[in-house]
């Protein structure tokens, strides 16, 4: 059993890699062929100088991931059958027992996971965003921020693990329905403190100033039914040139951001169309779907882990001559991407219909010319490819591609008469 578990995760980790390769390549190749000519649909609206500077930064940042995805395959196997995790095992069972154990093992591997990814974030964000006019970051920030992400990590993760490791070793048999309760109810905790208590570690989040924007905001929130716990607006120039609008927050404790560089380019019936776009996750139970999602999925996920903990196949198929708790958590979700990406497009699929209902939803309660044109200006803003893959962006794209989402608004009735 333990060498026919490790020829099934050598051919789904082979399947996997060649197929994201295969995918990236692709991608590049397609991207390159169209750079010369704005497709005919956005001809008139993006200039040839735009369309090629997406086209030269998305197959800069793919080229990039190429490297990535070596390299993340390379540190799997190092890890599993290339003996890193047994290592680890070896170093710190001689010294630590129980829970203390657990979060050595777990806390090392992402130490290691960290150091590795370290120069690769570092040449993301200061060669290729800084070559396309999208960097704001200084070194200092940069690792401000990871200073920070990390004491965040060490002060929530250490105390969620160990209680998560406890679980699992006191809970009997149905342990795993147990880790799933207490699961859920952390993330919802942290939907709920997240805007008040987190996210202001890193960014400034000032009230939106009154005016033209915000009287159509409160007034497209009424209209809609939406109750927020105030308007804000992100710092987020401080970082990047890219825009966004985002809704953060769960229960009564619900925040509207807008990034700054977002209101500095769109009109302001352009941003209460983003808005109503994104109300439309909201009427349309996007959210609530998504977290439904995720939870019926990581359900899924622990009753299978319940059902190879004790199997000894699960961690000598993958190099590993031990068996506990901290180990089966580490393997198993070291290894489950390889298996799951394959229906990568099923998940993709779902999230770009629930873009297009969105859509809809705005252009109901908003002019969809406007969002039409908030988009072309994001798209035109974040050098994003207007001509990518199909089967890329099938795999990929949790957003429609550029085409496809705006001749559907186009096509929506009514958008003549607004």
């Amino acid at each position: 059993m333990t060498s026919d578990f490790t020829t099934l995760f050598l051919a789904a980790f082979i399947l996997t890699l060649v197929i994201r390769l295969w995918l990236k390549l692709r991608h590049i190749r397609f991207v390159s062929t169209h750079r010369e000519s704005v497709p005919a649909n956005f001809a008139e609206r993006i200039s040839l100088e735009a369309h090629k500077k997406a086209a030269d930064y998305t197959v800069d940042r793919n080229k990039f991931a190429l490297r990535n995805i070596l390299i993340d395959a390379a540190l799997l196997l190092a890890l599993t059958l290339g003996g890193g995790i047994a290592w680890l095992h070896e170093f710190w069972s001689s010294q630590l027992q129980g829970i203390a154990y657990g979060l050595a093992m777990i806390f090392s591997l992402m130490l290691i996971s960290g150091l590795i990814d370290l120069p690769f974030s570092l040449y993301r964000q200061f060669v290729i965003e800084t070559r396309y006019g999208f960097n704001r970051m200084t070194l200092g920030l940069f690792f401000g921020d990871l200073l920070k992400h990390t004491l965040v990590g060490i002060v929530i993760g250490v105390p969620v693990l160990a209680f998560v490791l406890w679980l699992m070793g006191a809970m009997g048999n149905f342990w795993w329905l147990y880790v799933w309760l207490f699961w859920c109810l952390f993330n919802l905790l942290v939907l709920f403190v997240y805007p008040s208590w987190i996210a202001p570690l890193f960014n400034k989040f000032s009230p939106l100033e009154d005016g033209e924007m915000k009287s159509r905001i409160e007034a497209l929130l009424t209209r809609c039914g939406f109750r927020s716990s105030g308007l804000f607006v992100m710092d987020g120039s401080k970082r990047s040139s890219h825009g966004n609008a985002y809704f953060t927050g769960f229960g009564q404790n619900k925040r509207i951001v807008f990034f700054d560089t977002l209101l500095a380019r769109l009109a302001p019936s352009e941003i209460e169309a983003v808005l109503a776009h994104e109300l439309g996750h909201f009427r349309r139970h996007h959210v609530i779907q998504r977290i439904v999602m995720m939870f019926a999925i990581s359900l899924g996920f622990l009753w299978l882990l319940g059902q190879l903990i004790e199997a000894p196949w699960f961690y000598n198929g993958l190099g590993v001559p031990a068996q506990n708790t901290a180990l089966a958590l580490i393997l198993f979700f070291l290894v489950i991407p390889v298996f799951t990406f394959p229906l990568s497009p099923l998940s993709s699929y779902l999230s770009r219909r629930n873009e297009f209902e969105a859509d809809a939803y705005a252009a109901e309660h908003a002019a969809a010319k406007d969002l039409v044109q908030a988009l072309l200006k994001l798209y035109q803003d974040n050098a994003s490819t207007l001509t990518p893959d199909p089967l890329h962006s099938l795999f990929y794209d949790s957003h429609p591609p550029a085409a496809q989402r705006i001749a559907r608004l186009l096509a929506q009735p009514g958008v003549a008469a607004n």
